[in-house]
């Protein structure tokens, strides 16, 4: 047997769903200003007096160039340093040793490496200068920081320097084949179907995991025009 609902309880389960409507958008606009208040705003970027200028193959100061420039190279490599004196000589070898090759193959790739040297109490700095005074600086470069920033604010420094359309950012610990760079750069390729949009690709040795030596070895950033794409540091769990 049915028995017909009094007329009054549609009408009150229409009201009690728009009640649970108008919490949920109530709730949703609290969560929204509580991730408003609480988000930690980006670092403003500061470059000391003396990070305005690096010093070239013949030891005079030039201007530091901006990434809001027009690139005039197809790839920037920054290497962030600290305490590198020994690890860094490895890793430009291998790096400098395919880039100059590449380049013999192909005469219209370009390239700088910028050795970003975060503070370092070695002699990271006279290191680098050596492959800048063998290279020439419009191949590499040596930005000294006055003091350490960390890892993060080492990379964000040489990538505000680059001049590149594609920047590369490489551990100085050489830990990783630098000709695997190739494959990254394919990667990047199938995230840009268009010519001025951007796309990070990363390259991973996560399967390597059992021999504790996982890391993420290349972070691809790709920058176009005069716009700036945030550098995320994701460091794999080793």
């Amino acid at each position: 047997m049915e028995f017909p609902l009094p007329p009054s309880l549609p009408a009150a389960a229409a009201v009690l769903a728009l009640a649970l409507l108008g919490l949920a958008a109530l709730l949703l606009v609290l969560i929204c200003m509580i991730a408003h208040v609480t988000a930690r705003k980006m670092t403003t970027f500061h470059r000391h007096e003396k990070e305005k200028f690096f010093v070239n193959a013949e030891g005079r100061k030039e201007s530091v160039p901006s990434i809001h420039d027009p690139p005039t190279r197809e790839l920037s490599v920054v290497v962030p340093s600290y305490n590198e004196e020994d690890r860094l000589p490895l890793m430009l070898d291998e790096a400098l040793d395919y880039l100059e090759k590449r380049q013999k193959r192909d005469p219209s790739f370009t390239y700088e490496v910028i050795v970003v040297d975060d503070g370092s109490k070695d002699e990271t700095t006279k290191v680098a200068m050596k492959y800048c005074k063998k290279y020439g600086s419009n191949k590499v470069r040596v930005l000294t920081l006055v003091k350490n920033r960390g890892k993060g604010g080492a990379v964000r420094m040489g990538v505000f320097s680059s001049r590149g359309k594609k920047i590369l950012m490489v551990d100085a610990d050489g830990a990783t084949k630098f000709a695997d760079i190739e494959k990254v750069e394919e990667g990047l390729k199938n995230l840009q179907p268009w010519p001025n949009e951007m796309a990070i690709s990363c390259g991973s040795r996560a399967h390597l995991e059992k021999d504790s030596v996982a890391k993420v070895c290349f972070r691809f950033l790709l920058c176009t025009n005069t716009q700036i794409l945030p550098l995320f540091d994701a460091v794999q769990h080793i």
